[in-house]
């Protein structure tokens, strides 16, 4: 049929009485209708009464007529309910705009209808907090209370979600964003025509369905496992699982791997889960969806089930595995528990660890024969309990089956799998990867001891922050390595210390022995508090204090006898003090453990109300209680907080809230609320680092607007610095995407959000060399401002660490750049302490350590997370930096063979041996130091030397028995070096007074010089077995050695291998860093403490044949401080002479 030139005749039929009539005008206008729709517009009442007529024969016909015209008037949710109404006239085959954005807009509807559904019962609200928070809507419990808050409430600011996957929960206050349902202006609203009749529902899943159809047999499974994921559809989700494996099954039949598909598609889930699913209810059904997929395959990847298991926090599934493993007997099955165990330790927490240890068989001979291990006895009930077993409840597992489990672990067990079970719990403890990692630090220690001794000559060590500048930079240069070489070697500059700088250089030793599990109590012996014996010198309350926080830091995370010791140490303390660094420490060792116990001692001394110690307590408190939102803490910091009247008691408080919501998500929007809202900033302060935890790593939209929102309307400047820094923690996942979103907020009027902007850069980017992050840092080393330049100092460094001018060329200038910052004398003080501390970060851990917020398997690294949090705070407070250790993570590939030891082989790097190379020491230059003023030489001396030279030769000349190596007097001597330093000072003159432009031009050839070096070398080489592999090297590692293989990728740290030919005789290396000494026991009393200590003192100088840093420096820091105020700073001025107006006026 030609085309019409116009749609009036046809158009008139519309109005014929005769359906025959009608039924041809629709059938013209159908075909036609793209180029005639503007004059069906107005009669388009007409068709839609023809649909709604049941006795009209073509009401499908109508319904697609004004489908496509309400299309071409951009009406597109009218559009798609007409084209449901046409039912099979809408054919999905047919490609055009109209039909792709029909079903675009099906699936909208799909998802929007999927998930207006009510919740279940596992995404029930968080427990209320019974304090005097406001409970209304906005947080304000009156208008008038609202309107007095120092932010403008975020519910006024309605910006749809850009993804449904972030849709809010209508359950908490925090960003309720409209939901999508009822309202058509919202892109991802419901139409109401849909939401009301059932007949158009139905219609609407089975064009879903037929469209997942038409996926499944295109093998498109990820596009329905994407839809059934924003639906909450689970069932959709499981039924793409399993068709995928069915269908691979007929396709490979004959083949081996026949569900590498279907794998494949639950590693994606897994990935989703962790990367781009924001609700922490939705993650938890589907990695419990995930887990069921994962049992029913016969061979499933127990990598993947271990980190859901740590996610849920099932210690039961875990414990089962291994047994399950184990229990198999051969030797692949007992690799696979030990790399499991590996895994599991790096992202549990110490109470997960704990559990799963004591539900693993042991033999009764085992449990008591080991004294030592009976102090794990079962955990008291705790908050984080009963959610696991609302959990449980929840997946539907009946209590008989967990006691079955119980009773086949108590089956008798074999030798071998005894002696297995006991590995896996030394694994579990920590104890095995905290001796390896330190092994590796302690023979790959690379420090330049130049650019340290740099830092300590250009730095005053009279004034107190520049002591303590010097003393973090060796700290973590040397974290990890166990090398305190440099405090023997300069006992002159560490007796300068003096109170809170004494209690830092002593909390130093346990940064650099951090992971020295077994001489650590032996080390900080002297350092600890004892009980005051008579005619003894009394040590320093500072190094006492300092002596425990450096015991918790050796200790970190790893629940062991030091806990007690410092708690034991901790109660008897009267001096406030070692009661500060008994904090610390204990917080730092029983980081996670929820113990009770240990919190009520905390609490106890928090209620004597001294500010030295609140601010400790209240972080510690937090340590302790971390992640496990415990209601009963919360309520008691948050009443203590409004009693209290010190600030710092109330900014740890702040600090140790946060600190226990870790990781809780949605369950710490109440929290949050409160916070914002209070009065008191340092509050928001603390409400902001709780948002910042609870949501790390999460990507979350709403998380983010709401800081950014706090980081342009608070009225406090540390509020806002705080808002701006945490986007920092919150998308370090993400690292490309923080450069763009604080450009403008690193450019803004008030410095500390220009601080805030830097911190974020550092935390976010950190080790990954980002070109955009380096960039926006550059211009800030420039500020006016002392303080924004000391945080773009120490991001620049933080994104630096492990760089090398390959890697990128800019590494050398910005080397220079600290250096200078050091040296310069007209610089600020807070500027050199933070170019000292970038110093320090930058070859941290020898140039062996990155900075890490993650897992080498992509979870979150708690203790990575907190370190860096606390380090933030080193603003209010200088010994918190210490903390910034704790994310300190060894860069190396450590093999380990079935029985745990590590063998002697070689592995293979597919790149030039320079591109991840170690960056040049830096040359020491002499003549860079300070020097002594030439001294002046009179004229009648210069007259004496020559005549006495003059004489000399005339001797020699009239002597007959000439010397043939006559020997240099002194004075000729001194004129030799004389005469020879003073070119070298000329030429160092010249360099300084080179340009700026000449130096950058030096700097891209030495980068093009290095550039050209890499492109002659040859590709590929080989590594030794505990060998330094960076992050962005590890996709380049394979393992082509025919005896040994990995039974996962290599991801990092200790990889499980396999001996392809366990019966020839294998070569394994020696352990550097491991000592044989006697376990260090707690004495019965501290008298009995002090004389084994002096014991074994003298039995390890006698096995080293020297002395260690520690022990040296034992004798410096313990001294008490005597005249502080006039002795240890810096000399007052000698006496001058003035005149008064009436004495001098007339003279001159």
């Amino acid at each position: 049929m030609p085309g019409l030139s116009s749609a009036a005749g046809v158009v008139g039929f519309l109005s014929e009485p005769e359906p025959e009539l009608q039924v041809f005008a629709l059938q013209v206008l159908n075909e036609q209708i793209d180029s005639l729709w503007t004059e069906v517009a107005a009669s388009v009442g007409d068709i839609e009464a023809l649909y709604e007529d049941p006795s009209f024969p073509e009401r499908e016909l109508a319904a697609l007529v004004a489908a496509k015209v309400y299309y071409n008037l951009q009406e597109y949710n009218e559009s798609m309910t007409f084209a449901l109404g046409a039912g099979k006239l809408f054919d999905l085959d047919h490609e055009g705009e109209f039909e792709d954005t029909i079903i675009s807009k099906c699936v909208d509807a799909y998802i929007a209808l999927s998930g207006s559904a009510p919740a279940n019962s596992t995404n029930l609200p968080p427990p209320q907090l019974t304090t005097a928070f406001p409970s209304t809507a906005n947080g304000a419990s009156s208008i008038s209370a609202g309107l007095a808050s120092p932010t403008t409430p975020f519910s006024q600011s309605t910006l749809p979600s850009k993804s449904l996957l972030s849709r809010q929960d209508s359950s908490t206050a925090f960003d309720p964003s409209a939901q999508a349902g009822g309202d058509a202006n919202l892109p991802s609203a419901l139409p109401a025509s849909i939401a009301s009749q059932a007949n158009i529902q139905k219609q609407l899943y089975a064009i879903v369905d037929e469209l997942f159809e038409r996926c499944f047999r295109g093998g498109s499974y990820r596009q329905v496992i994407g839809i059934a994921v924003e639906a909450r559809r689970l069932d959709v989700l499981r039924r793409a699982i399993s068709r995928a494996s069915e269908d691979e099954k007929e396709q490979r039949k004959d083949e081996v791997g026949n569900l590498i598909r279907s794998q494949d598609l639950i590693e994606y889930v897994l990935e989703i889960c962790m990367t781009v699913v924001q609700e922490r209810g939705l993650r938890n059904e589907l990695l419990r969806l995930v887990l069921d997929l994962l049992n029913d395959i016969p061979s499933p990847d127990y990598f993947s089930i271990a980190k859901c298991i740590v996610y849920l926090n099932e210690h039961t599934m875990a414990s089962d595995m291994l047994v399950q493993l184990v229990k198999k007997g051969d030797p692949t099955s007992t690799a696979f528990s030990y790399q499991i165990a590996f895994d599991l330790y790096d992202n549990s927490t110490q109470e997960f660890l704990k559990k799963v240890r004591e539900e693993l068989p042991a033999m009764p001979e085992a449990e008591t024969a080991q004294p030592a291990n009976s102090a794990e006895e079962a955990p008291e009930p705790k908050e984080s309990d009963q959610l696991l077993k609302e959990l449980n409840d929840s997946a539907g597992v009946p209590a008989s089956t967990l006691e079955d489990d119980h009773q086949k672990k108590e089956e008798a067990l074999t030798p071998e799998a005894q002696k297995a079970f006991d590995s896996v719990r030394e694994i579990l403890s920590g104890t095995k990867t905290i001796e390896l990692g330190l092994e590796f630090l302690f023979r790959s220690n690379r420090t330049d001891m130049a650019v340290l001794n740099k830092i300590r000559d250009s730095l005053e060590a009279r004034n107190s922050i520049f002591h303590t500048a010097v003393t973090l930079a060796t700290a973590f240069m040397h974290a990890g390595t166990t090398h305190d070489k440099f405090f023997r070697e300069n006992l002159d500059w560490l007796a300068k210390a003096v109170n809170w700088s004494k209690f830092t250089a002593t909390a130093a030793l346990g940064v650099i022995h951090r992971g020295n599990l077994g001489q650590g109590l032996k080390l900080l012996d002297p350092y600890l508090p004892k009980e005051q014996i008579a005619g003894s010198n009394p040590s320093s309350a500072y190094s006492q204090g300092g002596s425990l926080y450096a015991l918790g830091l050796i200790y970190a995370n790893h629940e062991t006898f030091a806990l007690d010791v410092i708690r034991e140490h901790f109660k008897k303390a009267t001096e406030e003090v070692v009661q500060h660094g008994g904090a610390l420490g204990l917080g730092v060792a029983g980081m996670a453990t929820g113990d009770d116990s240990i919190y009520e001692d905390l609490k106890s001394v928090l209620y004597t109300d001294s500010a030295l110690n609140g601010e400790a307590v209240g972080i510690a408190m937090g340590l302790i209680m971390l992640g496990t939102g415990n209601i009963k803490a919360l309520e008691d910091m948050i009443q203590y907080a409004h009693d209290t009247q010190h600030e710092k008691i109330v900014r740890g408080l702040a600090l140790g809230m946060a600190l226990i919501m870790y990781g809780r998500q949605e369950g710490a929007d109440e929290l949050v609320n409160g916070l914002l809202d209070d009065p008191d900033p340092i509050l928001r302060y603390g409400g902001i680092q709780t948002l910042s935890l609870a949501y790390c790593g999460t990507g979350s939209n709403k998380a983010v607007r709401k800081l950014l929102h706090v980081a342009v309307s608070d009225v406090s400047d540390d509020v806002r610095r705080i808002a701006v820094m945490s986007l920092g923690f919150i998308l370090f996942r993400k690292p490309s995407n923080v450069p763009r979103m604080v450009e403008l907020l690193s450019e803004s009027y008030n410095p500390h959000v220009r601080y805030g902007a830097a911190m974020a850069l550092g935390i976010s980017c950190a080790g990954t060399g980002l070109d955009e992050a380096i960039d926006l840092l550059e211009p800030m080393i420039k500020d006016p401002t002392d303080f924004v330049r000391q945080g773009a100092l120490i991001a620049l460094s933080m994104i630096m660490v492990q760089q090398n001018e390959v890697m990128n060329p800019k590494v050398t200038t910005i080397r220079k750049t600290l250096m200078k910052a050091i040296t310069d004398r007209h610089e600020d003080a807070m500027t050199k302490f933070g170019s000292a501390i970038a110093l320090g970060i930058i070859d941290a851990g020898g140039r062996n350590c990155t900075i890490s917020l993650q897992t080498q398997t992509g979870n979150l690294n708690m203790a990575g997370i907190v370190g860096m949090a606390v380090f933030t705070q080193y603003w209010y407070w200088f010994p918190l930096t210490h903390f910034l250790s704790l994310s300190f993570a060894p860069t190396a590939v450590v093999g380990l063979d079935q029985d745990l030891e590590i063998p002697s082989f070689k592995f293979h790097s597919a790149t030039r041996p320079s591109l991840f190379d170690y960056p040049p020491e830096q040359e020491a230059k002499q003549e860079d130091a300070p020097e002594k003023v030439k001294t002046a030489v009179l004229s009648t001396t210069a007259q004496a030397k020559r005549r006495a030279q003059k004489k000399e030769k005339q001797q020699r000349r009239e002597s007959m028995d000439i010397d043939q190596t006559p020997t240099t007097p002194k004075t000729s001597n001194l004129g030799e070096k004389m005469e020879l330093d003073e070119p070298a000072g000329k030429e160092d003159n010249q360099e300084a007074e080179k340009p700026e432009g000449e130096k950058k031009l030096e700097g891209e050839v030495s980068s093009e010089s290095a550039k050209k070096k890499m492109e002659k070398e040859k590709v590929g080489y080989q590594l030794e077995n505990m060998s330094r592999v960076l992050p962005a090297q590890r996709k380049f590692i394979s393992f082509p050695d025919g005896r040994y293989r990995p039974v996962k990728k290599p991801t990092g740290g200790v990889v499980l291998l396999t001996d392809t030919t366990p019966s020839e005789p294998k070569s394994l290396m020696e352990l550097k860093a491991k000592k044989k000494v006697k376990p260090a026991a707690t004495p019965a009393t501290m008298q009995d403490r002090v004389v084994e200590a002096l014991g074994q003192h003298m039995a390890d100088r006698a096995d080293r044949g020297e002395s260690s840093g520690a022990a040296e420096a034992a004798g410096v820091l313990t001294a008490v401080d005597e005249d502080v105020e006039g002795g240890e700073e810096a000399e007052v001025p000698g006496e001058f002479e003035y005149f008064t107006d009436e004495e001098g006026g007339g003279d001159e």
